[in-house]
Order: structure tokens, then C-alpha cells, then sequence
């Protein structure tokens, strides 16, 4: 078996497919993968087995294993997630998601270990270590329901 391996550096690019890939300094739109290692990177959408981010930017990262390290993906959905000084507004394992010293908007994960960081709103099965959370998931359920019920009357009142 042949592995296919890229090594990729200061270029702008449209769609890398590949076994192993490693970019460095680029601009890539599409990047498909099985280990993909990414450093100062800006991509739209990344999707591999196993990712590796360093001072990354990304609009949907979906991977098996995926390890974000000083990086920023709006949306970041796996398997088991690690993201450290990182920004996530959406982050979605199913399985284990570590977060260290970073923030996030929305976290969901099967389990969850944290350690000085900040989310708006958290749901998960099992929460281990230190986590600013402005919404558990009691909170987040009445609060769905205030914004239901206002919604409701508002739309009462416009058909009158």
C-alpha cells in the first residue's frame, strides 16, 4: 500500500484531498483527509479521521479525532474534540470533549472535561473541572420557554 502523503506551504488553493496532509501557511476552501496537520491555516471546511489544528482558522471542522490548539472554528463537530486556547461557537462531540483555557458558545458532548474556560450554553452527560457556564441545561430549557411563550404572545397579538 502506497500512502499518500502533501506537503503544502504559502499557497491559495481550492480542494486538497489526501491520505496524510500537512499545510502550512495557506489559504485552502475545501480540505478531505485522513491525518490532516494544519499550521496557520484559513480554510472554510475541513473533514478528516483525525485533525490537528495550530493557529487555524475554519468555518466547519468535522473529524473523528480532533485537536485544536490556538485556532478558531465557528463550527467543530467529532468524535473526541480537544480544543486548547481556542474559540468555538459551536462545539459538538459525541464522545469526550476536552476544553483548556478556552471559549466556546454552545458546547454538547457525551462528556466533558474543562479547565478554565467559558461557555454561554452547556449540555453534556458529565462535566469534569473548572467551567464559566452562563446556561446549564436546566436554565437552557426555561429559558427556551420564557422565549416560547413570549414568541406565542406576540403572535397573538399581531394577528388581532
Amino acid at each position: 500500500m502506497v500512502k499518500e502523503e502533501k506537503d503544502i506551504q504559502e499557497k491559495e488553493l481550492e480542494i486538497i484531498e489526501g491520505e496524510f496532509i500537512n499545510i502550512s501557511q495557506s489559504t485552502v476552501r475545501n480540505v478531505e483527509g485522513g491525518h490532516i496537520e494544519m499550521q496557520q491555516v484559513c480554510a472554510l471546511s475541513i473533514d478528516g479521521e483525525r485533525i490537528e489544528t495550530t493557529q487555524a482558522a475554519s468555518l466547519l471542522l468535522r473529524g473523528n479525532d480532533i485537536n485544536m490548539n490556538q485556532s478558531m472554528s465557528i463550527a467543530t463537530i467529532g468524535n473526541n474534540t480537544s480544543i486548547n486556547y481556542s474559540f468555538s461557537p459551536v462545539s459538538l462531540s459525541r464522545g469526550e470533549l476536552t476544553v483548556n483555557r478556552s471559549a466556546a458558545g454552545i458546547i454538547a458532548a457525551g462528556n466533558l472535561k474543562a479547565e478554565n474556560s467559558a461557555a454561554m450554553i452547556v449540555l453534556a452527560n458529565k462535566v469534569d473541572g473548572n467551567l464559566t457556564a452562563l446556561f446549564d441545561l436546566k436554565s437552557t430549557v426555561a429559558l427556551g420557554a420564557v422565549i416560547g411563550g413570549i414568541w406565542g404572545l406576540f403572535s397573538l397579538f399581531r394577528r388581532r
